[in-house]
C-alpha cells in the first residue's frame, strides 16, 4: 500500500520544491529507489495484524468476563486487561516465564494441540489467600505449591478455562481441558522451540497485588481456522449466531453470580439506654405480628415476601409472593 502523506508534510514537500531544496528529478531517483525491508527467514510472521486483532477482540471479551467472575467468587477488587497480543518463538515464551510459576497445560480439543495458560505466582498466592479467608494478599517469597494449594488452583484454572470456552463460542466449540500443572516451563516441551506461537498477555489486579497472566497458543494449533481469525468473519459471525443461544449463555453467567440477600423480619423502636442495656434472653417487639409476610430484599430492592422458619437446623424464608415492580416505585 502506498504511504499517505499528511497535510503538513505535503505543503512542507510543496514548500521545498517552490524553495530550490529537492527538485522533481530528485524526487523521481528516490522513487526509482527499490525499498527493502528486513525480514528473519528464523522467525517467520506467521499472524497477520488483523488475525492479532481478532485475537485481541476475542480475549478483550474474555478479560471483562474473567472480571466479573473473580470479582463475584473472591468478593474484592479485581481488573483483568488485556496488556498486549504478540508473536514469537516458543522458545523465546519458555524463556520468559519466571521459575517457579503456575503453568496450566490445556488441550484445545477438537484442535489437534496443546496451549499454556501462565500466572504469575503473586497472582495466584493472592487468589489462594482470599479464598482461603485472607486478604487476597502476597508479599512473601515466591515457591512451589503445596497440596492443598494446587488443588484450590486446579479448580480455578478449569472455571478461567470455562470463561476462555465462552469467549471462543462466536468462533469455535471449543472443549477446553486442564491436562496438568507444572511449575517450571523448561520442562514444558510442547513444539519445536522455534514454532510461532501467539502470546496474549493480561494484566490482573487483585486487591493491591498485581501481576500477568500469560496465555500461549501456537500457531499449528490454530492452523486450521486461521482463516476464521479475521474482523469480517469474526462480526458476521456474531451477528448470525441465534439469539437462542446468547440467552442461554447469559443465563448461564447470571446463575453463577452472586447478590445479597436481605430479610427485613420488622422495625422497633428504643432508646440508646435501651440498647446498651440489652442482655441475652431479652425481647424486642417488633412491627410485624408474627403470621405476616416479612420483605426479602435483593440487594436494594424489595423483591419477595415470605415468612421465616427452620429447614435443616438453618434459618431460612419460605417466598411466598413477587413484588411487582410497580410497586417498588419503578417500570
Amino acid at each position: 500500500m502506498a504511504e499517505i502523506l499528511s497535510q503538513k508534510e505535503i505543503d512542507a514537500l510543496l514548500s521545498a520544491l517552490s524553495t530550490g531544496e529537492i527538485s522533481a528529478e530528485e524526487m523521481k531517483q528516490d522513487k526509482k529507489e527499490k525499498k527493502v525491508r528486513v525480514y528473519d527467514f528464523k522467525r517467520p510472521n506467521k499472524f497477520s495484524k488483523e488475525q492479532l486483532r481478532t485475537l485481541n477482540m476475542i480475549h478483550e471479551n474474555f478479560a471483562r468476563l474473567l472480571t466479573t467472575y473473580l470479582s463475584a467468587h473472591l468478593r474484592t477488587l479485581v481488573q483483568i486487561n488485556v496488556f498486549y497480543v504478540e508473536q514469537m518463538s516458543y522458545y523465546e515464551f519458555i524463556s520468559s516465564v519466571p521459575n517457579p510459576s503456575i503453568i496450566g497445560i490445556t488441550d484445545f480439543n477438537p484442535l489437534k494441540g496443546s496451549g499454556i495458560l501462565e500466572i504469575n505466582p503473586n497472582i495466584a498466592f493472592a487468589i489462594i489467600d482470599r479464598l482461603l479467608g485472607g486478604p487476597g494478599e502476597f508479599e512473601g517469597k515466591i515457591r512451589g505449591l503445596t497440596e492443598i494449594e494446587t488443588t484450590i488452583i486446579e479448580k480455578v484454572i478449569k472455571d478461567i478455562l470455562r470463561i476462555l470456552k465462552d469467549a471462543w463460542d462466536n468462533l469455535i466449540n471449543l472443549n477446553l481441558a486442564l491436562v496438568n500443572i507444572e511449575t517450571n516451563a523448561q520442562f514444558i516441551q510442547l513444539i519445536a522451540p522455534n514454532e510461532t506461537v501467539a502470546l496474549i498477555t493480561f494484566n490482573g489486579k487483585i486487591g493491591k497485588t498485581e501481576g500477568m497472566l500469560n496465555l500461549c497458543i501456537p500457531h499449528i494449533l490454530l492452523e486450521p481456522i486461521i482463516n476464521k481469525l479475521s474482523a469480517r468473519y469474526w462480526f458476521s459471525d456474531v451477528k448470525k449466531e441465534s439469539s437462542g443461544e446468547n440467552i442461554q449463555q447469559i443465563a448461564y453467567i447470571m446463575k453463577k453470580s452472586l447478590v445479597p440477600i436481605n430479610i427485613n423480619l420488622g422495625r422497633s423502636t428504643i432508646t440508646i439506654r435501651e440498647l446498651l442495656e440489652i442482655q441475652k434472653g431479652d425481647v424486642i417487639q417488633l412491627d410485624k405480628k408474627v403470621n405476616e409476610a416479612v420483605d426479602v430484599y435483593i440487594g436494594s430492592r424489595l423483591k419477595f415476601r415470605g415468612h421465616p422458619g427452620i429447614l435443616k437446623n438453618k434459618m431460612a424464608v419460605e417466598i411466598t409472593d413477587i413484588v411487582e415492580e410497580v410497586e417498588n416505585g419503578y417500570e
